[in-house]
């Protein structure tokens, strides 16, 4: 079993083992540039993990990390230009450094990079590799477009809102883990179980977003404070507002919801009206479920305690984090 900092170290190297080209360098450099401004690496870690879980060899996982990995930037790349984001990781976001056209092409490309990390495994590994890579692209893809409709649908539900952060997120922890359960060769069942354990942990994982978006700790975010409540984004927290408001805080709320300004004033009311509601501690035990639900699910696979420590581990430090 390999530790966190040596998996940090391998996928670290891979990816200088795998340069890009420098011609021309407008396309590349901001791949690049993404690729290192401090990013946590979770996702090609869960595929490693997935893999070491069941005893495979995990150097034959390293470059289907790193197509998890490039996923994941693309992903981020598109995500900040939609949201019109200025920081990410507490750098200028790419679109913002580079300009919006080289940012969307430089996005694309990684996409395809992305896809050719799956090309050295053997055609049935590919082929199951590249099944579960395609449907959640395309799932990621929908909840992107859940999440842009939901910026001016009037009523958002608890269940609409899981379903969407299922999508936008969830999915691409369970498939980083079950990729690597698929290349160390584990059975069906087991390699589901641990894609639920990601998806559940993923959800646990972007309430915490939430919840850090408005109450996180301005040192650790590393983006815009209340960036949510600025792009009035239905959070779970708005969601939970709604519901618990009587009808004048419902209507300041839907008030401040409704402008769309970067007026500080905004979020000060916004954030005193989750609080008064509660709703910041209704979200700490919502999280606390999802992550002991993605615990059930890693407690029925068939492998020793000691080869589920590490995700054990890595999910209370995501759950516990700061920022």
């Amino acid at each position: 079993m390999y530790s966190f900092d040596k998996f940090h170290e391998l996928i670290a190297e891979t990816i200088d083992q795998n340069p890009f080209s420098k011609n021309p360098n407008e396309l590349y450099e901001p791949m690049d540039y993404i690729l290192n401004i401090g990013g946590k690496r979770i996702r090609p870690i869960l595929t490693l993990l997935g893999t070491d879980l069941f005893g495979g060899e995990v150097e034959k996982a390293l470059k289907p990390s790193l197509a998890i990995e490039f996923f994941h930037n693309f992903s981020l790349m598109h995500d900040d230009i939609m949201d019109n984001a200025s920081l990410r990781r507490s750098k200028p976001t790419v679109h913002e450094k580079f300009g919006l056209n080289t940012a969307i092409l430089s996005g694309d490309a990684m996409l395809v990079k992305a896809y050719q990390f799956l090309e050295d495994l053997d055609a049935e590994l590919f082929k199951r590799s590249t099944q579960l890579f395609s449907r959640t692209a395309l799932e990621v893809c929908e909840g992107q477009q859940l999440d842009v409709n939901y910026e001016t649908k009037l009523n958002v539900s608890y269940e609409d809102y899981i379903k969407m952060i299922s999508l936008k997120t969830s999915v691409l922890l369970g498939a980083a883990l079950k990729l690597g359960a698929i290349i160390a060769g584990a059975k069906e069942d087991d390699a589901d179980k641990l894609y639920q354990y990601g998806l559940n942990l993923g959800i646990a994982y972007q309430l915490k977003d939430d919840y850090l978006d408005v109450f996180g700790s301005l040192e650790h975010l590393g983006k815009k404070h209340a960036g949510d409540i600025f792009e009035n984004k239905k959070t779970i927290l708005y969601i939970s507002a709604l519901e618990a408001a009587n009808e004048e805080e419902k209507e300041e709320l839907l008030y401040w919801y409704s402008s769309n300004t970067d007026n500080i004033d905004k979020v000060y009311a916004v954030e005193k009206l989750f609080r008064k509601l509660n709703v910041n501690r209704k979200l700490s035990t919502l999280i606390r479920e999802y992550t002991n639900k993605a615990h059930s699910f890693l407690d029925q696979i068939d492998v020793s305690e000691e080869r589920k420590a590490y995700l054990r581990e890595l999910s209370e430090v995501l759950i516990d984090r700061q920022g």
